[in-house]
């Protein structure tokens, strides 16, 4: 059978440094280091850095005093960081710098004397802690009829922020319905989509062109790789979301030339190497990798972690 590889696909910059955060602390403070939340959302990533000695936690209360502890990429809300401020936690803020971007461009509308509208996923780590950042009036909404039952007046002064994992394509109904209802709208440009997000997907809309079949290596739990999932759905592909080369299920691929893989943004290379090789047991394989985007945005690690090392 014929694999072809999406391009970009995989690691994002946000999550590269997460990691890199984690390591660097196991590796330069006392162990142990504590991380509230996944790091990301990957079990084979969290399993490795838990082999290596760091402990997730869900709350703060489970951190003993004057412990590291190294908030997710997701961000936390303003009440996390006081708690740990007051429990005198030494914390590592691994919030992606993207997220945080967010959190700034909500603050600054709601000082405006804007109402925000955050669309977003209800429960997702990084809507909760964009919620608790915010100080004003700010509402959750996840669809047009979201917009359309707002319980304010139409003449409201308000501007849209986006959660990260969402793109262009899955927003602009919901933006389209804002602008639409609202006299005074405001909001970030499109460029300011997390640029990963929008990359992968494109990229899987390409990449559908071509294959029987689309794989999409990444956690059940993971937002952004259950939406390339649903893209290849909606392109009339049929997609699995698969965890490892394990998960692959042969009868998927019965009567199936060309396997179309792709990966999301918190699973690593290793976890697409992993299928390859699950593939490649049922028989031979021919892989080719899909022209792309070439992603190179690096972010910098927190100050106190270049010192240290």
């Amino acid at each position: 059978m014929k694999v072809i590889l999406a391009q970009p696909r995989g690691f994002c910059a946000g999550v590269v440094r997460a990691i890199d955060i984690v390591e660097r602390a196991l590796a330069t403070c006392d162990a142990p280091v504590y991380v509230r939340h996944e790091i990301v959302h990957n079990r084979h990533v969290v399993d490795g850095l838990k082999a290596r000695g760091a402990r997730f936690v869900e709350e703060l209360d489970e951190i003993p005093g004057d412990a590291v502890a190294i908030f997710s990429a997701h961000g936390v809300s303003r009440a996390v960081e006081s708690e740990a401020a007051d429990r005198k936690l030494r914390v590592i803020d691994a919030t992606c710098p993207l997220v945080t971007k967010v959190h700034n461009q909500g603050q600054r509308y709601a000082s405006l004397g804007r109402t925000v509208l955050f669309i977003g996923h209800a429960g997702h780590p990084e809507v909760e802690g964009t919620l608790g950042r915010i100080t004003g009036t700010v509402h959750l909404v996840e669809s047009r009829e979201d917009v359309l039952g707002l319980p304010i007046p139409d003449d409201t002064p308000v501007a849209y922020i986006t959660q990260t994992t969402l793109s262009v394509d899955d927003t602009r109904q919901t933006i389209e319905a804002i602008q639409k209802r609202f006299s005074d709208v405001i909001g970030p440009e499109t460029r300011d989509i997390c640029y990963a997000t929008q990359n992968r997907q494109t990229a899987v809309r390409n990449l559908c062109r071509h294959i029987d079949v689309l794989l999409v290596v990444g956690s059940a739990n993971s937002s952004n790789s259950n939406r390339l999932r649903e893209i290849g759905e909606e392109l009339g592909i049929p997609s699995y979301l698969v965890a490892d080369g394990r998960q692959v299920d042969p009868a998927w691929l019965v009567g199936k030339e060309t396997i179309g893989i792709t990966a999301g943004a918190s699973a690593p290379d290793v976890l697409v190497d992993d299928v390859v090789g699950a593939l490649a047991k049922l028989g031979p394989v021919e892989i080719q990798a899909l022209q792309g985007v070439e992603e190179k945005i690096t972010f910098r690690l927190p100050r106190e972690l270049l010192e240290a090392s």
